[in-house]
């Protein structure tokens, strides 16, 4: 129900499940139901990041987005960008099934 409920280490097993990107939407920044569920997912998202050099994950991989109910188009728009932004990118090279078949995988 809240994005301050994505653990980080959800994105991880995602990307290791065959994820080639993960897409985290939350409440807009002071529209939080749960008060500050937002801010904690934000906080917890950027040191993810921080450590995805190390991990070999791009970080355009994982994108954090604030958008409400009543924004479908802007929620459509995202999709549309972050399909084609992992598109360019090809398949993950965290991805176990990438790995076991370089030619599989995929968006």
């Amino acid at each position: 129900m809240c994005s301050g409920r994505v653990d980080p280490v959800f994105v991880l097993q995602a990307f290791e499940d065959g994820a080639d990107g993960v897409l985290v939407a939350g409440c807009h920044i002071g529209d939080c139901h749960y008060i500050s569920g937002n801010l904690q997912t934000k906080e917890r998202l950027e040191n993810l990041i921080k450590s995805f050099e190390i991990l070999g994950i791009e970080k355009d991989r994982l994108r954090l987005e604030w958008v409400s109910a009543g924004e479908g188009q802007k929620f459509q728009q995202l999709i549309i960008e972050f399909t084609k932004k992992l598109r360019e990118l090809g398949p993950s090279p965290f991805n176990k099934k990438v790995i076991a078949n370089p030619t599989g995988g995929g968006v």
